[in-house]
């Protein structure tokens, strides 16, 4: 089986539900697998069709991608279940209640490398994309092992100033396909009719966010 069947098989054990340890020890170790696939993996793509990536379908995206692989897709097409959930600053964001725009849904931690490499990233895209035609709701769990609190959350979030949603909750507090999210940074990209469009892991550079946000 290779690296990216790995990546997209490995769910986490229902037990993880009640043990928030044992679920921070797994994502933990997703993290460091993904930073090992993502170093090793070959694409025989030309690096400079990279750079062209406005008006490609979806299908070229991921041909073309570079660093990041895909996940979660037999949710392809499939409604995305609706969630409930309350932001660091003490807002509340129900999914359903973006129907008619894009959604980035961008899983993360404080202790996570790459997340943090792909933070100017999504800075640049809310600063640039309209808040009425894309949500983008970064979801951070708590953990204690190894520690991801909301203060831990809130002192990112000031720190590399990130003026997009950001939201520190349970892993219990979400059902799947979020809560098994095993590999990090992991997006998931919802249609404005609240279908889920493709799900990715690895560190996603600008171009290949807009390109997904973009493709048909």
């Amino acid at each position: 089986m290779s690296g990216k069947d790995r990546t997209q098989t490995c769910i986490w054990p229902a037990a993880l539900f009640a043990a928030v340890i044992l679920a921070a020890m797994v994502i933990s170790a997703g993290c460091k697998k993904q930073n090992t696939e993502q170093t090793t993996e070959q694409n025989n793509t030309d690096p400079q069709q990279q750079k062209q990536t406005t008006g490609l379908s979806l299908n070229d995206v991921i041909r073309y991608r570079r660093g990041w692989d895909t996940t979660f897709k037999s949710w392809y097409g499939k409604m995305a279940p609706d969630f409930n959930l309350t932001d660091i600053t003490g807002k509340q964001h129900r999914l359903s209640d973006y129907r008619g725009k894009d959604v980035m849904l961008i899983f993360w931690a404080t202790w996570c490398g790459p997340c943090i490499m792909e933070m100017p990233s999504l800075i640049e895209l809310r600063k640039t994309t309209d808040e009425d035609k894309l949500a983008m709701l970064a979801i951070s769990y708590i953990t204690t092992m190894p520690p991801n609190t909301t203060e831990r959350v809130k002192s990112m979030v000031e720190q590399r100033k990130l003026n997009y949603t950001v939201i520190s909750v349970d892993v219990s507090s979400v059902s799947a396909p979020y809560n098994q999210v095993n590999g990090i940074p992991c997006s998931i990209f919802i249609d404005s009719e609240g279908k889920i469009k493709l799900a990715t892991v690895g560190v996603l550079p600008l171009d290949a966010i807009k390109a997904i946000l973009q493709a048909k």
